[in-house]
C-alpha cells in the first residue's frame, strides 16, 4: 500500500519507528526515498534527531562504550562510578524504547553526581513500553527519595519496564512516604520475585504500605488484583523496622508473601519481642515457603535469635524426614 493512502497518524507511527535515536540514518534513508515520509521529516525534526543522536553518542563515550551500536545491542549495562549526571540519566530515559536487548541495568554512584533530580528525570522519561526486555534494575547510592519514588511508580503504572522481576533500590533515601508512594505500583507487578530495599530510612509505616495496605474506605471499589504473592527474596536490612514491623509481616503472610524464601531483617531495630512474634507466626504456618531469615546485628538477645534459628533447624529436619519417607514409599511401591 502506498504511504499516500495512509492517514497522517499512520504515517507518523511509521516514521516514529524509524526515528531511532541510536541509528538516525534509517529515518534519513527512508525519507529521502519517499516524499510522504520526507514531508514528515522537516528540517527542524532532522536537527532534533541529530541533536538526540549526538547526546546519545556523548553518553556512550562517557561510560566507556565505543558508540551507539554497542549500547543498542547490550543485554547488560553496569554503570558503576561513571559520574552520571541528571542530564545523563534523562538521556538514558529517552533511549528506553530503542534498547530492545537490555535485560539488566545497574546504576551505581559513590559521588552523588546525579543529584536529587537524577532518578526522577530518569523515571519521568520512561514512556510506556520502555526497556521492554529489562528483567533486573539495580539503583545504588542514587537519591530516589519521595520525588523519585513517585516518578518510578508512575513509570511502572504507564507500562514501562513491562518484564521487570528484580528491583534493587539500595541506599537511595527511601523513607516511609517514598515507599508508600511506590508500593501500590510494586503490588500491581505480580511477576516481581526479588525486591531489595536495604540501607534506607523507612520503618514500620513504609513496610505496612508495601505488604499490608489498608483496606479501601467503605463504598469504594476494591483495589486492583496483585500483591507480592510471587516474591521470593525481600531485603529489608539496615532499615528502621521494629517489632511492630514483625507483626505486620506475620499478619500479611496470610494473603501475601506466600512464596517468600529469603527475608533479610539484619541491622534493624527488632528486639526479643519481635523475634518471639516471628517464631510464633512461623510455628503457626506463616511464610510457608521461608527457608532463610537473617537477623544479624539486631538489638535482640542471643537467646531470642537462637529461637528463630532453631525453628529453621526443626523445619529442615522435618523436611528431610518427609523426603526420606517419600523415597521409602516409592521404593516399597516398586
Amino acid at each position: 500500500m502506498a504511504l499516500s493512502k495512509l492517514s497522517g497518524d499512520e504515517q507518523g507511527i511509521i516514521l516514529g519507528q524509524l526515528r531511532n535515536k541510536l541509528e538516525p540514518r534509517l529515518a534519513m534513508y527512508f525519507s529521502s526515498a519517499n516524499k510522504e515520509l520526507r514531508a514528515l521529516l522537516p528540517p527542524a525534526v532532522q536537527r532534533q534527531l541529530r541533536t538526540d543522536y549526538e547526546a546519545a553518542t556523548a553518553l556512550c563515550l562517557k561510560v566507556g562504550m565505543q558508540g551507539c551500536k554497542e549500547l543498542r545491542e547490550a543485554w547488560m549495562i553496569d554503570w558503576d562510578e561513571k559520574s552520571l549526571s541528571a542530564s545523563d540519566l534523562a538521556t538514558l530515559a529517552t533511549l528506553g524504547s530503542v534498547l530492545p536487548a537490555l535485560k539488566c541495568l545497574t546504576l551505581a554512584e559513590l559521588s552523588g553526581s546525579a543529584g536529587l533530580d537524577g532518578v526522577p528525570r530518569l523515571a519521568k522519561g520512561l514512556v510506556a513500553g520502555a526497556l521492554p526486555a529489562l528483567d533486573k534494575l539495580n539503583i545504588v547510592n542514587l537519591h530516589v527519595g519521595d520525588a523519585g519514588a513517585t516518578a518510578l511508580a508512575a513509570a511502572l503504572d504507564r507500562g514501562a519496564l513491562p518484564r521487570l522481576r528484580c528491583l534493587s533500590l539500595y541506599l537511595t533515601a527511601i523513607g516511609d512516604a517514598a515507599l508508600a508512594a511506590l508500593a501500590p505500583a510494586l503490588r500491581r507487578r505480580p511477576a516481581l520475585t526479588r525486591l531489595s530495599l536495604g540501607h534506607n530510612p523507612f520503618g514500620d509505616e513504609g513496610l505496612a504500605a508495601l505488604v499490608a495496605p489498608p483496606p479501601p474506605p467503605a463504598g469504594t471499589p476494591p483495589p486492583p488484583a496483585g500483591g507480592l504473592k510471587q516474591l521470593k527474596q525481600l531485603d529489608l536490612s539496615n532499615t528502621q523496622i521494629t517489632d511492630a514491623g514483625c507483626a505486620t509481616l506475620a499478619a500479611a503472610s496470610r494473603f501475601d508473601l506466600l512464596h517468600l524464601e529469603r527475608l533479610d531483617l539484619s541491622s534493624t531495630q527488632i528486639t526479643d519481642a519481635g523475634c518471639a512474634i516471628l517464631v510464633a507466626a512461623l510455628d503457626s504456618g506463616a511464610l510457608p515457603a521461608l527457608e532463610e531469615l537473617r537477623l544479624v546485628g539486631i538489638p535482640a538477645s542471643v537467646a531470642a535469635t537462637d529461637a528463630v534459628r532453631k525453628f529453621f533447624l526443626r523445619k529442615r529436619s522435618k523436611a528431610l524426614a518427609a523426603s526420606i519417607s517419600e523415597k521409602r514409599a516409592r521404593c516399597n511401591h516398586v
